[in-house]
């Protein structure tokens, strides 16, 4: 891990009167640009030859679109230098630690990162210090976890990577040992998985309720656990498939994919608010005490409340979530009396951190 104190330095050493924030042009890139935009921070957008289009038609909220052949050329040294004379601070989200792999963030970025870029790599299942670690170190229910398929018992969910598009994860779910096996068979026959990733798949205990992505934001400038809002995801093809009538439904064979391609906003009846604000305080102090310094920034608990109104976790992502919609949030406009995005949020810490010169502390 590249030392903090190095990159707390170069950001040190910056013009704080022309900081830039970068992002790779994915995601929710829109989002941190219209956010820096809104603090007239300067914005930059790395993009994948052939995919700048969008960000070239967004002028208004976008400075400068570096476009490199593939998005891990960003770890070339000519593009650090440049963004590092540029006076960059890397917003990551998904995308970022999907085509930048965890080992070259950690040890060979030398951009400053806002957020903990040692945090950002507990996302995957497969680490010793994973999301489930700090779901349990915070005592928050999560998913009753099955190390091998014999043991199913319940209804589960089965998140295994597709066998072509390895950031998506081709869910299914089954009851017990013998519709795992159909339903996994099934799936290598028609090419959506392959049986190596099927071995390295997480078993979930499925858990019924209604899902909310609830959607927080730590500042380390306030020692403050704030909640922005709520969003719920669109899925392909879950959503369309369920949306025709029962009859339908029966006569149709198809395999249905949880692939998120949208979000729509949210609220939660005020009497959970409790509930959730103590399920984000009790994981930033758990991140607090397993990587150092913590949580900085955005982050989002994915869950369901059951029939019996409990918060259950299944998914965590400790860097932007991409949720655009929480524009449209009332809970930041109670907060701060005008709704706003997670791109102004964090916008809003680096602007307050700029005039406090305490910017070396929301960086790593």
């Amino acid at each position: 891990m590249i030392d903090r104190s190095i990159l707390q330095k170069t950001v040190k050493s910056y013009d704080n009167d022309n900081i830039s924030i970068a992002t790779l042009g994915s995601h929710s890139a829109l989002d941190i640009m219209d956010g820096a935009t809104s603090e007239n921070l300067n914005t930059i957008v790395i993009c994948q030859k052939g995919r700048e289009v969008t960000y070239k038609h967004f002028h208004r909220i976008i400075n400068n679109v570096i476009t490199l052949p593939k998005f891990s050329d960003l770890l070339n040294d000519d593009v650090q230098k440049s963004l590092i004379s540029n006076n960059s601070i890397m917003i990551p989200h998904r995308s970022f630690t999907t085509y930048i792999d965890y080992d070259s963030i950690e040890n060979n970025l030398q951009v400053p990162i806002f957020g903990n870029r040692g945090m950002l790599r507990t996302e995957e299942r497969n680490v010793e210090k994973n999301q489930y670690y700090l779901l349990k170190k915070a005592n928050i229910r999560y998913p009753k976890l099955f190390n091998k398929p014999e043991d199913i018992d319940r209804l589960v969910i089965v998140k295994v990577m597709e066998s072509t598009r390895k950031i998506e994860r081709a869910f299914f779910t089954a009851s017990s040992f013998k519709e795992f096996n159909e339903k996994a068979e099934k799936r290598i026959a028609q090419g959506i998985i392959n049986a190596e990733d099927l071995a390295d798949a997480r078993i979930e205990e499925f858990i019924l309720g209604t899902y909310f992505n609830f959607n927080f934001f730590y500042s380390i400038l306030h020692d403050r656990v704030e909640f922005l809002g709520i969003d719920r995801r669109l899925q392909t093809n879950l959503n369309d498939f369920t949306s025709l009538p029962a009859k339908q439904q029966l006569e149709i064979d198809v395999e249905l994919q949880n692939i998120e391609v949208g979000h729509m906003p949210a609220t939660i009846r005020e009497s959970f608010l409790e509930k959730v604000f103590e399920m984000g305080n009790k994981f930033v102090d758990s991140t607090k005490k397993e990587f150092d310094p913590g949580l900085i920034g955005p982050f989002a608990l994915q869950s369901a409340v059951t029939k019996d109104f409990e918060l259950v976790v299944f998914d965590v992502s400790p860097r932007v979530p991409g949720s655009p919609v929480l524009m449209m949030s009332p809970y930041t406009h109670y907060y701060y009396g005008e709704s706003f995005g997670t791109g102004k949020r964090i916008a809003m810490e680096i602007s307050e951190a700029i005039k406090e010169e305490r910017l070396d502390e929301v960086v790593t």
